[in-house]
């Protein structure tokens, strides 16, 4: 058995880099609870929620029979 001590080591992870609005893409719909950008561009319809916003939505519709 080979004892080599890098074996088991796993590389840094790089911090998670939110783009900046220059390389963004289309500009997205701000989400109507908490007001952070959504998936959703910005001629999208209706209430646009963020992807936590929208977790705890259904969260609460669900628990709400």
């Amino acid at each position: 058995m080979d004892d080599d001590a890098t074996y088991c080591v796993t590389p840094a992870a790089a911090p998670a880099a939110l783009p900046s609005s220059a390389d963004a893409g289309p500009p997205f719909a701000e989400c109507v609870l908490c007001r952070e950008p959504t998936e959703y561009p910005e001629s999208a319809k209706g209430a646009t929620l963020c992807p936590v916003c929208a977790w705890q939505e259904a969260g609460r519709s669900a628990c709400s029979g």
